[in-house]
């Protein structure tokens, strides 16, 4: 049996879930970075510019912006475009906020580096309740 590798997180709120990781070296914000109708990341240069976010769980070490979160997720939500989690190494409050009002699984803080660990393509799964996110399935394994 294959051990599984767990992160543990500070704060977690939401249902538990399951799905494919897309991983970030830099920050997110629902306004500036995320074209509300398709889902994608949209902002020339982000790093992730073309990525899908529907039904992934995101991994961004940090919040960026800030009163525009609380409706744009609810937004993305009801579109059904909307990701299965935002895993956060640091946000803010408007943004625990945005994501509890959608509904949408949210975490901040990790026990150790992300990007040493997960990478775009693994499935991971989050349980809030437990404040951990365990890495179901690597993309090469």
């Amino acid at each position: 049996m294959t051990q599984q590798t767990t992160i543990r997180v500070n704060r977690a709120f939401g249902a538990v879930v399951e799905g494919e990781a897309v991983v970030s070296e830099e920050g997110f914000s629902p306004r500036y970075d995320l074209d509300r109708w398709s889902g994608e990341i949209s902002r020339p240069g982000h790093k992730l510019e073309g990525t899908n976010i529907k039904d992934k769980i995101l991994f961004f070490p940090t919040a960026k912006g800030g009163i525009a979160a609380g409706w744009a997720f609810f937004d993305i939500k009801t579109k059904g475009i909307a990701p299965k989690a935002f895993i956060f190494g640091v946000t803010n409050p408007v943004m625990v906020q945005g994501a509890v009002f959608a509904n949408i699984t949210i975490t901040e803080g990790w026990d150790q580096p992300v990007a040493d660990v997960v990478q775009t393509g693994d499935i991971v799964r989050v349980d809030p309740a437990a404040k951990t996110i365990v890495i179901v399935k690597k993309k090469n394994g």
